[in-house]
């Protein structure tokens, strides 16, 4: 494959950044006291109903949106407000590095809103290395939201790209996007750098390699694991 052909498909947390450090906590305190105070749930069922939707949607939001009427874009800004993420926001010099070198077309691709993802980007300096964000509120098919890993949304952001499926390169930390991403032809990465091995924690978004799989073990669907990107100049 020609490589100034290629898109490559970025996940956002735990992918370029360290997350679980970042914003992962945080986040799910606030989707959880979103619920609190919305679904005049306790916090525990909160907490409970947050994961629920996480696990069998991808994403908490479509869970509410669905089955509760939320406002997705309420949602999403209530619970991405984030006091402080700049200060806790971190990266590998070297990946920034390997980022602008990597030939192709470079997108970033996640189940975050534009907002947050934006300002991530830009305080890890970053942004100029992407030739455009598609984030959750893009992930729309006749007027649903479908994130990853609906298998269907993969199919279409291709489409939209003018790419067929095969000539996409997913990187991501979560192992279900990457099974979905490879069911339709897309190549995928593993990225590993920022997993917690042998730890199920449960993050609303990027779980960090998916159920009962551990960091070792390559999936039949998963083409390459990787925990600097420099590795992704070599492919």
């Amino acid at each position: 494959m020609s490589s100034n052909r290629r898109v490559w498909l970025f996940d956002l947390d735990n992918t370029l950044h360290d997350a679980s450090h970042a914003s992962f906590g945080p986040t799910n305190e606030a989707m959880t006291q979103y619920i609190v105070d919305h679904l005049g749930l306790d916090h525990g069922e909160a907490g409970s109903l947050r994961q629920h939707y996480w696990l069998h949607y991808g994403a908490t939001m479509l869970g509410l949106v669905r089955h509760h009427g939320v406002k997705a874009a309420h949602f999403l800004e209530a619970t991405h407000q984030l006091p402080g993420l700049e200060s806790r926001l971190r990266t590998s010099a070297h990946d920034r590095a390997a980022l602008r070198r990597l030939p192709g077309r470079k997108f970033i691709l996640t189940n975050a809103p534009r907002a947050y993802a934006l300002r991530v980007l830009n305080t890890l300096r970053l942004a100029s290395c992407f030739d455009g964000v598609i984030s959750i509120e893009d992930m729309t098919m006749f007027g649903h939201h479908r994130p990853k890993p609906d298998a269907r949304m993969f199919r279409c952001m291709a489409a939209r790209l003018k790419v067929p499926p095969h000539r996409c390169t997913l990187i991501e930390d979560t192992l279900e996007h990457q099974r979905a991403a490879r069911s339709i032809g897309m190549r995928t990465v593993w990225m590993q750098r920022y997993l917690r091995p042998l730890r199920q924690r449960g993050d609303f978004r990027g779980s960090g390699g998916g159920v009962g799989v551990h960091p070792c073990h390559r999936p039949a669907y998963v083409c390459a694991r990787i925990k600097p990107l420099q590795c992704l100049l070599v492919m």
